[in-house]
């Protein structure tokens, strides 16, 4: 099982996000009921490794298409404003999951 790429970071003011791309090593996402990045954070310095990709490291949302025993696995993802200021826009509700 390999972990995913974060694609594209749309929120420029986490401490991980330069050029609009993620340097954590690995994030996790979730804390439901939101899609929440819950590796974003902000500070006047940035941090993470510059030469790498970040990756997602687990994924708290159950009920995720993409989630597969607290793993994702989409082929990457992408991270944006949300109602949490940084959330995972790839998230998507598995069929019968909100039911």
């Amino acid at each position: 099982m390999e972990m995913p790429f974060i694609n594209e970071c749309a929120v420029e003011t986490c401490a991980y996000n330069v050029g609009s791309a993620c340097h954590a090593l690995a994030i996790t996402v979730g804390d439901p009921p939101h899609a929440r990045c819950d590796t974003f954070f902000v500070t006047s310095g940035k941090g993470g490794d510059p030469a790498a990709t970040g990756q997602v490291g687990a994924c708290k949302m159950t009920d995720c298409r993409h989630n597969t025993r607290l793993e994702c696995q989409a082929s990457g993802i992408a991270v944006g404003p949300g109602q949490d200021r940084a959330d995972c826009l790839t998230y998507s509700v598995r069929r019968g999951a909100g039911t």
